[in-house]
């Protein structure tokens, strides 16, 4: 069953006639194509609306699994779409009340009438994205490979005097050079007392020896990313660094031994947080254990404590705890596991062991 099957094939379940698709993401999901356009999808036919920057290719691409129409000549995809919900006589429409905005919304509001009702339907393309089918994994598992790969040539550049930047900079080239599309997020190179910031800017300052190095960085391969965070020391660390350490590794494992589909993301978040817990660090690990990611490097489901969502069998999410101890060191460790019924795949093939520089 391709893509926009699975969606079509939720819409009764909904209340809906049709589903407007309007997000660039859900739209690479429907129809593995990023075109700027507008789908309806009914439980008859399906219509891309684009203009003809993307009607060129789009029309090499989607031939057979919609009509490709072309907006421009005083029509925008409003019209166009509205046209033909009224020639349909569809009356309940869906649409992403995660994406669209207020003006948006007004402006299909106004075109669409009293005859058509426009239904908040966000989690419906939500819902599916949430568990990858078989080509998604695999394009995940080749951005992944290239991250790892990525890791294992960077450590040739991690020496006292280099700058945080050079070191992003390398990651960038060295991910585009093995086959990536573009980074899935600026990489983040902290190192010493910024490496207590989760989500520090690589600056000017230089690697030093004795410090700790976290690198957190992915990639996207056919549009779908990759992630891993890594710590290494350069020089010798100290006890408390590599008390640290071992325990942000053992929080790691113990959420990973405890991840499978069908627990609540804050059972995997609390197996994972109760061993940083016990090792009194508690206080110091304020993001969440992990979070899904696909199409885009956040996703839903997460692993967090808030998070009462069933995770599906095919989630693929981050593993990454950390420990960041303000002014001083930090240390996070995050693999990229796929859920299954009776455990988790670890697709993130790079050491995890405390390597030292």
């Amino acid at each position: 069953m391709n893509r926009l099957d699975r969606i079509r094939g939720q819409l009764a379940a909904h209340g809906l006639d049709a589903l407007l698709i309007t997000g660039e993401y859900a739209e690479a999901y429907a129809l593995d194509f990023r075109g700027e356009g507008v789908i309806l999808l009914s439980g008859d036919c399906c219509h891309y609306y684009t203009d003809s920057r993307y009607l060129e290719s789009a029309s090499g691409q989607l031939s057979g699994c919609c009509e490709i129409h072309c907006v421009g000549g005083g029509k925008t995809h409003v019209d166009l779409a509205t046209a033909e919900i009224r020639r349909q006589g569809l009356r309940r429409v869906g649409y992403q009340d995660e994406v669209m905005t207020l003006r948006a919304h007004r402006r299909w509001r106004g075109a669409l009438g009293e005859e058509t009702e426009l239904v908040p339907a966000g989690d419906l393309v939500l819902s599916l994205r949430a568990a990858k089918d078989g080509e998604e994994l695999a394009r995940m598992r080749r951005a992944q490979a290239i991250t790892d790969q990525t890791f294992q040539e960077i450590l040739n550049d991690l020496r006292p005097g280099v700058t945080e930047r050079e070191i992003a900079a390398r990651i960038t080239c060295c991910q585009m050079r093995l086959g990536a599309r573009c980074n899935s997020f600026d990489p983040i190179v902290v190192s010493g007392p910024k490496g207590s910031l989760p989500h520090g800017i690589p600056g000017e300052r230089t690697l030093r020896g004795g410090e700790f190095v976290t690198m957190d960085f992915g990639c996207m391969v056919e549009g779908y990313c990759s992630d891993m965070t890594r710590t290494v020391a350069l020089g010798q660390p100290t006890e408390e660094m590599e008390r640290v350490y071992q325990t942000v590794l053992e929080a790691q494992r113990a959420g990973i031994a405890a991840a499978r589909a069908g627990l609540r993301g804050c059972d995997v978040d609390a197996a994972g947080r109760a061993v940083i817990e016990a090792a009194g660090y508690g206080p110091y690990f304020g993001h969440s254990f992990g979070h899904s990611l696909g199409l885009e490097i956040h996703e839903s489901p997460n692993f967090s404590p808030s998070c009462e969502d069933i995770i599906p069998a095919g989630a693929v999410l981050s593993a990454e705890p950390g420990i960041y101890l303000p002014g001083r060191f930090g240390v996070r460790i995050e693999d990229v596991i796929c859920l299954t019924e009776d455990g988790c795949e670890d697709i993130t093939g790079a050491p995890k062991e405390l390597i030292v520089l």
